[in-house]
């Protein structure tokens, strides 16, 4: 889950929440992105963090008792292999792009039992892609719109979005540019402008939590299932 401190609370926004946004902003994009498997591609943005649902944990809280962010996480065997799991019950296609997703966010001192796996899974992968008749360009291309949505998602469910219209850069998108984020009044701004329409709005749930420390992972569970959601709203404009 997405933690941040604000003087209300805690906010917190679930990994899913946090992947609904990406794929909303990854149906915005223009429509030469989409190919043959574009649903299949929608759906492995929406769902690239769905391995973990966070109230089924019991790692949620710091040792201080807060909630504790994913950041602070550490990647593991169970979440690799479940993550895969669940991506290959959809679709080999999904598990593909889920495939290469884990090979980009795992850091290089991940433990030797995540090392041995991810390396497993670049045979995998390449057995998938031949399997499907996809290019090694077509596969770069199709993840690095996964990858693109989900930092852009990550910036603005962390709310970092820079003030006074400061950029801060997203990634390099499937067209092959660098795009950055910054903000003019209440409007938000993609520079270059990767999207079909000139103008939309997205939004994503989040809670707010405000009991600051909790005693036991299920006392936190019990206060975030009785909070009552809130939306917020970002509206991108060229």
């Amino acid at each position: 889950m997405i933690v941040n401190y604000t003087e209300q609370g805690w906010e917190i926004i679930t990994q899913r929440a946090h992947g609904l946004l990406s794929a909303a902003l990854a149906a915005q994009w223009k429509k030469s992105v989409r190919g043959p498997r574009w649903i299949e591609l929608l759906t492995a943005i929406a769902e690239h963090d769905d391995s973990r649902i966070e109230l089924l944990q019991k790692d949620l809280l710091t040792a201080a008792g807060a909630p504790q962010n994913f950041t602070m996480k550490k990647i593991d065997l169970q979440h690799c292999e479940e993550t895969i799991f669940m991506a290959q019950s959809k679709s080999t296609y999904i598990a593909l792009l889920c495939s290469v997703h884990l090979d980009f966010v795992c850091p290089p001192d991940v433990g030797r039992e995540v090392k041995n796996f991810l390396g497993r899974q670049a045979a995998q992968r390449e057995q998938w892609r031949r399997q499907l008749g996809i290019t090694a360009a077509q596969l770069k291309k199709d993840y690095s719109l996964l990858e693109w949505c989900d930092a852009l998602s990550l910036l603005l469910c962390q709310n970092e979005n820079q003030p006074e219209g400061r950029k801060i850069e997203i990634s390099e998108g499937p067209d092959g540019v660098v795009h950055q984020l910054f903000q003019e009044g209440t409007k938000l701004k993609v520079d270059p402008w990767p999207f079909e329409a000139s103008g939309f709005d997205v939004s994503y749930e989040y809670r707010t939590l405000t009991q600051m420390v909790f005693k036991t992972p299920d006392e936190f569970r019990k206060v975030l299932l009785n909070t009552v959601p809130e939306i917020r709203t970002w509206s991108f404009k060229k």
